[in-house]
Formats: structure tokens, C-alpha cells, sequence
């Protein structure tokens, strides 16, 4: 599957915008990606085992809070981090 990276986590994979990867929901995508760029996981997913407030997952355009998400070959992940300020 394809996963859309946001800017303020591309520090973890090399700059990359974009990787690819496999699992079968969001929590076991987010335990591969902490695989391959140790510290991913704790940016999105809290001591509480939930996603921070601050961020979105979406799965072929569709937003889910739950990590338990089944997710397929084919999809489409795309991390999104809210903007604040004023």
C-alpha cells in the first residue's frame, strides 16, 4: 500500500513523502513504518495506545480513529497532521 507521509514526520523516513508498505490494519502499518524509522510510531499513537490529538489517518480518503482498521494491498494511507496558530 501506498503511505502519504506529512512534512513534520519526514525527518523519520529520509525525506520521503511517500513509502510503501504491507499490514493488515493502521496499528500493525504504524508498527512497520516504527520498524523501519524508529520513534514514527510514539509522533502519531499516544502512551494510551490512541492516535494524538493532532493527527489524522485517512484509508482511501475515508478518516478513521480506529487502529484496529483493517487495511488491504491496494490502499491508499495518507498520515495528516492538524495546523494551529494564528
Amino acid at each position: 500500500m501506498r503511505v502519504i507521509i506529512p512534512s513534520s514526520l519526514r525527518s523519520y523516513t529520509g525525506g520521503l513523502a511517500e513509502v510503501d508498505a504491507e499490514a493488515a490494519t493502521v496499528a500493525g502499518l504504524l508498527q512497520e513504518l516504527d520498524r523501519r524509522y524508529p520513534g514514527f510510531r510514539f509522533r502519531v499513537v499516544d502512551e494510551q495506545d490512541a492516535l494524538r490529538p493532532h493527527i489524522r489517518v485517512s484509508v482511501n480518503a475515508e478518516v478513521t480513529a480506529d487502529l484496529a482498521a483493517p487495511l488491504r494491498p491496494g490502499d491508499e494511507v495518507a498520515l495528516i497532521q492538524a495546523f494551529s496558530g494564528g
